[in-house]
């Protein structure tokens, strides 16, 4: 059995354990579908669910580990859900095309632009 922090952490969802533990003291991590403190034991078979950002994973654990290894080994450790991954993609797709829809300015502002959107924000 291994900690939640320390698994979240060698699956590589997080880059340092501190935030692991962050993330889950503030629930953004789930395992069976309830909250748990960065203590709690995972085993194989646990289904966690993870929010970073805007982007949500369900992922099931496989295998254990406490130490971080390379990137590849991380894979080994969960296996995403299908609809998991179905609604992230269609995230990052409406995000890129968000992105892409908004007006671009041609060039930077100008110091007296600059200015005045400053005095802009103050104001509202």
């Amino acid at each position: 059995m291994v900690r939640i922090d320390k698994w979240l952490w060698a699956a590589r969802f997080f880059k340092t354990r501190s935030l692991a533990k962050k993330n889950v003291e503030q629930g953004k991590i789930k395992v069976a579908g309830q909250k748990c403190k960065p203590s709690r034991n995972v085993q194989t078979g646990d289904i966690v669910t993870i929010k970073k950002s805007d982007l949500v994973w369900e992922v099931k654990v496989t295998n254990l580990a406490d130490k971080r290894g390379s990137a590849t080994i991380a894979q080994t450790l969960y296996q995403e859900t299908e609809e998991s991954i179905k609604t992230r993609e269609s995230q990052t797709l409406l995000k890129k095309a968000e992105y892409h829809s908004t007006p671009k300015p041609d060039r930077r502002p100008t110091k007296k632009q600059r200015r005045d959107i400053k005095i802009f924000k103050n104001k509202t």
